[in-house]
């Protein structure tokens, strides 16, 4: 297993494992059991970080247990519970290394398919590596909303991952590390770093059963949460960099059918006079029907979304000039001065 010089370049360690902790007081020896023995036999630098995300059991207690016997152990605890975006989030922050390895706390995920994980990274040079559970170990309910949900995100983002809920996943440190994340965005770390330009690559993992207690992050109770973020993620993808072709669109659509619309009346309205004369064009009312409101709607609303159009763009203006941001993101360059 290697790190290249320039991914290492830096880091005093190669490798940081991120846990998200709540309430996994029985599950985090065994892990940690199974983690050192596949860590140790990598031959790499590597670093635990285990984040207690407000756990009100003893996973504490256990944890600071592990940080006394192990110096590669280090623990970060939240004042209350965060999430898991946020965890993530503070395991990003707080990693050493040149690679990040995420996996969950619950024992479900297991620490034997790293070394696959790492194998696949170096043999394309991708920048993620994601796990996905073939064989799930979970309700069928929960196996089809999780199947119908990664094909339409599949769908709307165009990035091709049978299986977002795996928290198993490689990353580059670098890549992470300027990410900026709320919600349950974890589930979108592919979709989000698409923005800049990735490669990514899935591995089949074993989903083994939990030993413990029941899950925490998991229930279906997220999913509307998680819908209303992959409509973030969405608009992310399509439209951060010209908010103008979203809501330019939306304008032209609206002022569109409004117009036809108010002129469909019109000429109602002036047939009616050519036919009746004076006395039926002035009887035949379009003030005060529905028709005539929604389309004065709808022309209210383009200008309205044509100006909000035009704050974005000047959002994104301030966001990159501000910022002194560049626009484009660079993986490598090669110059025969060798500089």
């Amino acid at each position: 297993m290697e790190v290249s010089e320039s991914e290492g370049a830096g880091s005093q360690v190669d490798l940081s494992v991120v846990i998200p902790v709540y309430n996994e007081e029985r599950n985090l020896c065994p892990l940690y059991e199974q983690l050192g023995t596949v860590l140790q036999g990598l031959g790499l630098r590597y670093e635990i970080i285990f984040i207690d995300d407000g756990s009100t059991d003893g996973s504490y207690g256990v944890l600071q247990g592990l940080h006394a016997a192990d110096g590669c152990v280090k623990v970060v605890r939240f004042r209350r519970n965060f999430g898991q975006t946020a965890a993530f989030a503070a395991g990003f922050d707080h990693a050493r290394g040149a690679l990040i390895v995420t996996l969950d706390a619950d024992g479900q995920n297991d620490p034997a398919d790293i070394p696959r994980l790492l194998d696949k990274r170096n043999e394309g040079d991708y920048d993620i590596v994601t796990g996905w559970r073939v064989n799930r170990r979970e309700p069928l309910v929960r196996r089809l909303v999780s199947q119908v949900a990664n094909r339409m995100i599949s769908r709307i983002t165009h990035i091709s991952v049978q299986d977002r809920g795996c928290s198993l996943k490689v990353f580059r440190a670098e890549l992470v590390k300027n990410m900026r994340l709320y919600g349950q965005l974890h589930r979108f770390l592919p979709e989000l770093a698409s923005t800049i330009g990735v490669r990514v690559a899935e591995v089949p993992v074993n989903d083994r059963d939990r030993k413990f207690g029941r899950s925490k992050y998991g229930s279906l109770s997220r999913t509307p949460r998680v819908v209303l973020d992959l409509v973030t993620v969405s608009f992310l993808l399509g439209f951060f960099s010209s908010p103008m072709r979203f809501f330019g669109s939306i304008a032209f659509g609206s002022s569109l059918i409004g117009v036809l619309i108010g002129g469909g009346l019109a000429l109602a309205k002036a047939y009616r006079g050519v036919v009746g004369g004076w006395a039926s064009f002035h009887a035949y009312e379009i003030g005060s029907r529905p028709l005539f409101l929604f389309s004065f709607l709808l022309i209210l609303l383009s200008v309205q979304f044509l100006m909000m159009g035009l704050l974005g763009e000047m959002i994104m203006r301030t966001y990159y000039e501000a910022q002194n941001k560049p626009i484009y993101t660079i993986r490598n360059v090669l110059d025969s001065r060798g500089s």
